[in-house]
């Protein structure tokens, strides 16, 4: 895992969300783009609910979906791992998920890399020995994301809903 030669990696921060992270989640991923293979944006107390989550995952994991800041200590997504939720009727249940969402402002500057690198690195510190990544078929940064991760497709698959396509990728961690 390389950064361009011609280009650093930008310098990320990572922490467990606040509450006050739940109305700057809100306010970066307010924009139909950023949340085109998301299913469009969601209230404030969807955030609400999902910073209470990730808060809770990394007191009794170690890992969560964290606050993604620039290196001025903005605001600027989030980054992480959480266990596939059982609840779902789809998908890689009882595996860890890693994933990322960047606001728009952050888009084509090395931000989704810097923090997927150091997810992986945050994920094997805490005995993690194998992730997916969920990744919409037309959602061409991320599938690049993940394919300079290392992450090898695994699977691709009809979405619920039956009218588009995912894929599943898989990255090992820890020596076999």
């Amino acid at each position: 895992m390389t950064t361009s030669p011609t280009r650093p990696l930008p310098a990320v921060q990572l922490r467990v969300p606040t509450d006050e992270d739940a109305h700057a989640w809100y306010r970066v991923f307010d924009d139909p783009d950023v949340m085109e293979f998301l299913g469009g944006p969601a209230e404030l107390s969807f955030y609400e609910e999902l910073t209470a989550r990730q808060r809770l995952h990394d007191a009794r994991l170690g890992f969560c979906l964290w606050t993604l800041l620039d290196g001025e200590g903005q605001v600027i997504g989030f980054t992480g791992a959480q266990p596939w939720p059982a609840a779902k009727a789809w998908g890689p249940v009882g595996e860890i998920e890693i994933g990322w969402r960047l606001g728009r402002s952050a888009w084509g500057r090395g931000y989704a890399y810097a923090a997927a690198l150091a997810t992986v690195d945050r994920v094997r510190e805490a005995g993690v020995a194998h992730v997916v990544a969920m990744v919409d078929d037309a959602n061409a940064r991320s599938i690049a994301v993940a394919e300079r991760l290392g992450m090898t497709l695994a699977d691709r698959f009809l979405l619920p809903g039956g009218t588009r396509h995912g894929r599943r990728y898989e990255l090992t961690l820890t020596e076999a």
